[in-house]
Formats: structure tokens, sequence, C-alpha cells
């Protein structure tokens, strides 16, 4: 579990500006009624601390989940879930302000995700994720303290400190299940001119569908752990060791609307990437958007460990990924062809508990992270109504990936598929204002070797997926 130093801190001073906002005593007689909360009085005095929490703002959600797949020879899983949380953040007082939010999730049904799959011994990968992957036996309802921060805000200058959303190639929300992943740390972020620069300590965090927090180390392996180059199984859960993630990032953008931007994430003790991208993007003096990307990985010291068997990264091995795209946005229609290409120079790893690809071929319902030695294309076309109340994404992609009789370069022995995905998304107005709907299909069909072995098929390819969620926010 991470340590809780931030966390003290965050608490120590938060609870330190409400009882400075509010001087009250607080022991309760026994014949007084409950009054936790404290009285709820009005200051019209704007420069009290008291005003600034007054005037803080309020937000919520509410959200409904149905989420079912349908692997070729076993019966059909399913799950719904609801949830609902709170966000509040405190009116700036001399450049602070603090933000909090915490969200519960309650399982409604599902079938039985409590035991791993009788065929290949694994747990299901879809709707188990909706809840807590780590505990599959566990309560129906979870609950999770998310965000907990104190905000510097000055001009240009923003430095947030605490448990907080992080929105990043490496690591990020990727939020397609109840809640996103959520980081512990320090991040500050300066922009001026035509440049931005990021930087970030990050030592926590609790990643998505999961309902705890944990170190940097910890985080490592939550999820799949596959196999290590020479095919044994991965031994590095709860094994790794890092201080915590550096990350630094600047970003530019001229006027011809031309953006460059690198970032560097360093893993301490375990790994080092780097990304490179450039994006020109659509204007009147170019009728396309493009971009192009570049993202290497070295080992750092043994990999997170002096055991061969135990280590996240290989000490032999980097990785080299490379890709670009070309779109036009014509009316409501978006279009464009991407391409991704990871050398075979080595896997492309990235913990999975922490965000999602960043590459421009990535498609929702599955990952090209683990591999070595891949082609990929994928065409997207989206279509979106001039108030943006609808949306209808399609998108279709092939990825060659190496056969599932190589480790070196097929961590989590995937075959070569073809997928296809639909997204449609409607906002409502008028009485049913604040609703959002969204229904998502993906189907996936292995174009590749299989060795009629169902490790190599269930819950991977010829499978379909259907999602079915609901938000109301407030």
């Amino acid at each position: 579990m991470v340590k809780p130093i931030l966390y003290r801190i965050i608490v120590f001073v938060t609870g330190w500006l409400f009882l400075l906002s509010v001087a009250c005593a607080q022991h309760q007689e026994l014949n007084e009624a409950p009054n936790l909360w404290g009285k709820s009085f009005k200051t019209g005095d704007s420069s009290s601390l008291l005003h600034s929490f007054q005037a803080g703002s309020l937000h919520g959600n509410f959200r409904s989940f149905f989420s079912s797949n349908f692997n070729e020879g076993i019966t059909p899983e399913y799950a719904q879930a609801v949830g609902g949380g709170i966000q509040f953040r405190s009116k700036t007082f001399h450049h602070l302000n603090v933000g909090m939010s915490g969200y519960f999730v309650h399982k409604v049904f599902s079938s039985d995700l409590t035991r791993p799959n009788p065929i290949i011994n694994t747990y299901n990968r879809y709707e188990l994720g909706l809840f807590d992957i780590t505990n599959p036996a566990g309560s129906s309802q979870m609950n999770r303290l998310e965000e907990l921060f104190v905000c510097y805000q000055k001009k240009q200058f923003n430095l947030t400190i605490g448990k907080q959303l992080m929105n990043t190639p490496f690591i990020n929300l990727q939020d397609g299940r109840m809640r996103p992943t959520i980081v512990q740390g320090v991040s500050a972020e300066y922009t001026f001119g035509k440049w931005k620069l990021l930087g970030s300590w990050i030592n926590g965090f609790s990643p998505r569908s999961t309902f705890n927090w944990y170190s940097t180390g910890a985080s490592i392996g939550l999820y799949s752990l596959g196999v290590n180059p020479d095919g044994t199984p991965s031994g590095y859960k709860n094994q790794l060791k890092s201080s915590g993630i550096l990350l630094i990032s600047a970003e530019i953008k001229n006027k011809k609307n031309r953006q460059w931007q690198i970032w560097n994430q360093l893993t301490y003790n375990i790994f080092n990437s780097t990304l490179f991208q450039f994006d020109q993007l659509q204007d009147s003096s170019s009728p396309f958007y493009y971009g192009i990307q570049l993202i290497t990985q070295l080992p750092v010291n043994q990999g997170g460990h002096i055991d061969i068997n135990k280590r996240y990264f290989p000490t032999d091995q980097f990785s080299l990924a490379f890709g670009g795209r070309i779109g036009k946005i014509t009316g409501p229609w978006d279009n464009s062809i991407n391409y991704t290409r990871i050398t075979g120079h080595g896997r492309y790893l990235m913990p999975r508990e922490w965000g999602r690809d960043p590459f421009f071929t990535f498609m929702m319902g599955e990952r090209n992270e683990g591999l070595g030695d891949v082609h990929a294309i994928s065409l997207k076309s989206k279509l979106s109504d001039a108030k943006n109340r609808f949306s209808w994404q399609n998108s279709a992609g092939y990825f060659d990936l190496p056969d599932v009789s190589q480790p070196a370069l097929n961590k989590y022995g995937f075959p070569s598929y073809f997928q296809f995905n639909s997204d449609f998304r409607y906002t409502f107005s008028g009485i049913m204002r604040g609703w959002q709907a969204q229904l998502i299909y993906f189907y996936k069909y292995a174009s590749g070797n299989t060795k009629h072995d169902p490790k190599y098929t269930i819950n991977k390819v010829n499978m379909s997926h259907l999602n079915l969620i609901l938000n109301f926010h407030f």
C-alpha cells in the first residue's frame, strides 16, 4: 500500500483550513440533536476563507454500466453496475483551493465472476473490470476516496499536491469502466507564450477497476501478468521496488496550428519511456490534419529486480515504436487513416494499470502493449452534429502481431486480429438535460495462428462485446 505521507499532508492542511474558517465548539451534549456538519451560515465577506468554501463548486455523477461479452464456445458473460459520486472544489483563496471527491459502485447483477474460467483458468477480463479485479468475490458495494488535493494557482502557474486526475500519453484516466485511474503526487504546470511545461512526481496509484491505493511498484501486476521473454510465467507482481515516477514534458504550438510535444517518463529503478510527437491541425493553410509519433524505451538498473524472473523490463531489450496519421474534417465528418509500427528490438511495455496505449491506431477494447514486431493500421470515421448532441464513431483495424509461440515479442499470447468498433453517444436536452447515453459494440476476429488452443482465443479474439452506459451529470 502507498505510504500515506502526501495523504497525511493533505488531510492536515485541509483540516486546519476548516478549523480556521469555522472556529466553533465540537463537543456534543447527550441531550443535543446530532449536528456533525455545523451551522450553515452565509457570509458576505468575500475575503474570508469561509466564503471560499461556501462559494466553491459542487459536481455529481450517477452512472449505469451494462457490459456483456460473447466468446466463441463459452457461455456469454454479463454484469450490471451502478454508481455515484460527488466532487467539491473550493473557490480560490489567496491563490489556494482544495478539492476532494469520492465514489461508490454497486453490483446489481452479473454472471458468476468469482471463479476463473475452467478452460483457461483465468478470470473474466471485461465485466469484472466494472468492480474490483483484486477481489472478485468481494462485497457487492465498493467505495473509493478519489481526489484529495491542495492546488496553488497564480497566473499561468499551477501546482497540485495530493490525489488527482491525470491525462498524459503514458499515464491517463483510461475510463472505459465505472471509474478511471487516479494518481497521487505533485504536479506543476506552467504556460507562457506558445509553450506549456509540465513536471510531475508520482508515487501512488488507484488504478481503474480497483478500490485501494498502491505504491508505484505494487501497482504493476494487478492486471494480467503475461509471460517472461523465455515463456515462463512473469513473477514481478509484488516484487518491484520503485520510489516513484518523474514525468516531464514540453509542448509548443505556433500560429500555423503546428504542435510539437515531448514527454519523458522515468520510472525509477525500472525503465524510461520517451515520446516525440508532431501534429498539424486542419485549417485554411492545410486541407488535412496529420501527425507523426516516435516512442523509445530503455531499462533502468535491473529492470525492477535483480532476479531475471521477477523483473518487469528485460535488460537485454529496448523498444522502438513509430507511427503516423492523416485525416480530414468535412462538415460533420472526421475521417482518418492511422498506422503504428513496433519494431522487433523488444516488447513495448507500459503497465496497463496506468493507462491505455498512446498509439494513433488505438481502438477501445484492446491494446498492443506487451508486443514487439507489430504492424497496425486502423481506419476511423466519426459523425457529429453541429450542436454536439450526438456522435457516432466507427473504426476498423488490422493488427499484424508475432506468432503466439514467440513470447519474447508476444507477452500475452495474442494472435494477429481484425477489430471493428462502433461507438454511439447522445446527449439529452430539455427535461432530460444532464443525461448522456452511450452504446459501444466491438468485434475481434483472429487472423493469426491460434493453434486451436482456447488460451489464445478466450477473452482475446473471435469474440464480440457490448456496453450500454448512462450518465447523469449535475
